[in-house]
């Protein structure tokens, strides 16, 4: 049933006179998302100043990522490798070696995207008869379906299924790797993945930690990747990611909001707060943004010069890493680095009780 909120009828003395501007969200913002992706878009804007990373590979969102993979991160005749694609080639060798003999796996790719980074990784344990289901979980279904064309395309004879699944929120339901016929749980080793360096864009990382433990039996792998380092020593220069990636959705997020271009702007910086690199939409107005959808009716009020972010990425130095991770129920087994030592593939088990 949907929520209702009141719209705040009174505004606090210090901005009775200010000038607001009202920004009310599109119907394409309405058709994108659920009536619980809403409330939560609401809530993290009123608590957090934050419109979570996650929510921009919906809709024509998806469309934003995937020309940006295709066009920065995969690997073309001028530009040879991908680190992520490397990590996972480097660590074949480690989990392949760990896969009981005789034994299939299901792959777990959650925060699939488009499933590029993990062709040559299918491809090479297809090879040893070794898949035996590639599950992609995403948060967008228009992503869910780039990744179906794309496995299909490649491995026509690899079982395919698919779900949405916000990571955050939910641990993977064992019903997704079910053995069909009678029921009963499939107790095959799983690999799960977490690639493109994901982890480091969770508002919660630790709650997406513990959602992982709590989906693993004793013999499946956790394997996510991420940039290493201090976050407070960024230099200023924007890169990668945080400079094409974060251009289309601040675009994407304007639009969707209804916030005019002349009157924000688009600033990157460190944020101590949150130990993170973040990029964030600054108003140069007082806003209120009405929320008026099936029962829901809530105002937000943004001040002037107040700041929401749209996009963040968390950097780690290996005593954190090993802090979070051991905090969350789990071991690591093996990691890896590039050979710039900026990139970290990560391998955990369950912890022992």
């Amino acid at each position: 049933m949907a929520q209702n909120f009141h719209s705040n009828s009174q505004l606090p003395s210090d901005m009775s006179t200010a000038i607001s501007r009202t920004a009310k969200p599109s119907s394409e913002f309405y058709s994108i998302f659920s009536e619980e992706e809403v409330l939560g878009i609401i809530d993290a804007l009123e608590f957090s100043r934050e419109i979570p990373l996650k929510y921009s590979y919906k809709g024509r969102g998806a469309k934003i990522w995937d020309d940006f993979y295709l066009k920065y991160i995969i690997p073309k005749w001028y530009r040879k490798s991908s680190v992520e694609i490397d990590l996972l080639n480097n660590n074949f060798q480690y989990l392949n070696g760990n896969i009981q003999n005789g034994k299939k796996v299901n792959i777990i790719d959650v925060g699939a995207g488009n499933s590029y980074p993990i062709k040559k990784f299918i491809w090479r344990l297809n090879k040893l008869g070794k898949v035996n289901k590639y599950i992609a979980l995403d948060i967008s279904e228009e992503l869910l379906n780039l990744s179906r064309s794309n496995v299909r395309k490649w491995f026509p004879l690899v079982e395919f299924i698919s779900s949405t699944i916000d990571i955050e929120n939910s641990c993977i339901p064992k019903i997704l790797w079910q053995n069909q016929a009678n029921f009963e749980i499939d107790d095959t080793a799983k690999i799960f993945l977490h690639l493109g360096v994901t982890i480091g864009n969770h508002q919660n990382r630790d709650r997406v930690l513990k959602n992982f433990r709590d989906s693993m039996g004793k013999n499946d792998f956790l394997v996510f990747t991420n940039e290493t380092g201090s976050n407070s020593e960024w230099d200023g220069k924007v890169r990668g990611g945080c400079n094409y990636h974060v251009e289309e959705i601040y675009g994407w997020v304007k639009n969707n909001i209804g916030i005019k271009s002349e009157d924000c702007e688009l600033v990157r910086k460190y944020d101590l707060k949150t130990d993170s690199i973040v990029a964030n939409m600054k108003l140069h107005h007082h806003y209120i943004i009405n929320f008026s959808y099936m029962g829901i009716d809530k105002n937000i009020e943004i001040s002037e010069g107040e700041e929401i972010t749209i996009w963040r990425h968390h950097k780690y130095e290996m005593p954190k890493l090993l802090e979070e991770i051991e905090r969350c129920g789990l071991k690591l087994v093996h990691y890896n680095t590039d050979k710039y030592k900026s990139h970290i593939m990560v391998i955990c088990k369950v912890a022992s009780n």
